[in-house]
């Protein structure tokens, strides 16, 4: 029986070449064996050509950027490191002693570049028509409802795009502190545009927390927006209700004065029938 029969079940496919597999597996500390490095480029690769793909046929209606956006929040450490925990890649990792000892294990970077390697492997053996199979698998399970507005989780580039229309700047990020030891640090971020402060977030990393930090910025703006243009509409209401009751009273006072000089006309006596009084009285 393999050693890896439990990620082969998860992953739904079992190596003909084991070796092939065990390289995937792994990490470049072990400098006396073959390393993942360069299975790693390929699945890379390979899987950015795919996740392309399927959003390509997935979304039909969408244009580029927005199927660009999508595959950046798909091809990326964090999502693939979520697969490989999901797939259990972490207890097969092939680590040095010090990496070892360094929770190796848990860093979204070994995991997630075992999960790339991996693809790459398969690739090699069974060719792309299986990993394809194999990747919507696992796209399907981890996004069942998959929605342009779940997906977006490049902050960054969203908040970028946002303060460069609205502002004509680009937000600055600055490092205010970390703590924790090597394993398990805790970096703390703000981020600024036009030198105010829009929001602080941690996060196990700097990109991490500066992607939290750019969410909430973004979150805010958003909110400000949709408040202002509420304003905006709100007044143009109030614009248009006082243009509407001006039309009226003018209507109105139009009205009462044609009204006054039909009374006024029937009040008054025609000149012919003043002089014949006159000339009776005479």
């Amino acid at each position: 029986m393999s050693n890896f029969t439990r990620l082969e079940s998860a992953l739904g496919y079992h190596f003909t070449n084991q070796k092939l597999l065990q390289e995937a597996l792994t990490h470049k500390s072990c400098a006396s064996t073959k390393n993942n490095e360069r299975l790693e480029f390929l699945g890379d690769a390979v899987l950015d050509l795919l996740v392309g793909e399927y959003l390509f046929e997935k979304f039909a209606h969408f244009d580029e950027g927005r199927l660009s956006k999508m595959r950046a929040s798909l091809v990326n450490e964090k999502s693939f490191a979520s697969f490989a925990r999901d797939l259990g890649v972490a207890d097969f990792l092939v680590l040095s002693m010090s990496e070892e000892q360094n929770y190796g294990r848990q860093k979204d970077s070994l995991l997630s570049n075992a999960f790339e390697a991996i693809m790459g492997a398969m690739y090699l053996e069974a060719g792309i028509d299986k990993v394809r199979e194999i990747l919507g698998k696992i796209l399907e399970k981890f996004y069942p409802n998959m929605r342009f507005e779940n997906l977006l989780t490049d902050y960054k580039t969203a908040l970028q795009e946002l303060t460069q229309e609205r502002f004509g700047v680009l937000p600055s990020y600055e490092l205010l502190a970390q703590r924790g030891p090597d394993h398990k640090k805790e970096f703390f971020i703000q981020v600024c545009i036009h030198d105010s402060i829009y929001a602080k977030a941690s996060g196990n990393s700097k990109k991490s927390a500066q992607q939290a930090c750019a969410k909430l910025a973004y979150e805010e703006l958003i909110k400000d927006s949709a408040s202002q243009k509420y304003l905006q509409k709100d007044t143009q209401k109030n614009t248009q209700n006082q243009k509407e009751s001006k039309k009226d009273s003018k209507q109105k006072h139009k009205h009462d004065e044609r009204e006054f000089c039909t009374k006024d006309k029937k009040h008054k006596k025609p000149k012919s029938a003043k002089k014949s009084q006159k000339k009776a009285q005479k």
